[in-house]
């Protein structure tokens, strides 16, 4: 039963560990919604949602990010997961918040990041990320 709970967040660490689109792709809902610690609006949408998560795989490129905890729910349908990497010589704390749909699939996905100066250099990668995948 506790292997059943952690399942998504299993699916996301493998995710994370080979950095597959199609791993990706595959994990999103068509109706999940991306909030980014930078853009006023959420992201809609399956597409907005792989990109802003793909443009904060490059961001985050050669960082050393990893994960230093995690909070699961009883049901396993939400996750609480702190990261840490450094770019730039920038110190970058953040969080990812994920929830899962009934299906698996990841229905909404939320970054928080500190500190400020932090915040600031992964809009700028993230940004440049974007701007190349558009080209």
């Amino acid at each position: 039963m506790e292997s059943q709970k952690r399942a998504n967040l299993d699916i996301w660490y493998d995710y994370m560990k080979a950095q597959s689109d199609d791993g990706l792709l595959d994990q999103l809902a068509d109706d999940a919604v991306f909030h980014s610690p930078v853009v006023h609006s959420p992201q809609h949408g399956k597409a907005m949602t792989f990109a802003y998560l793909n443009a904060a795989e490059g961001a985050f490129a050669n960082s050393g990010f990893q994960y230093s905890d995690e909070i699961l729910s009883a049901d396993g349908r939400k996750a609480m997961l702190e990261f840490t990497c450094e770019i730039d010589g920038i110190h970058i704390n953040g969080i990812d918040i994920i929830h899962w749909n009934e299906a698996g699939k990841i229905e909404k996905f939320k970054v928080l990041i500190r500190p400020m100066k932090a915040m600031n250099k992964i809009w700028e990668k993230m940004a440049a990320m974007l701007e190349k995948d558009k080209g």
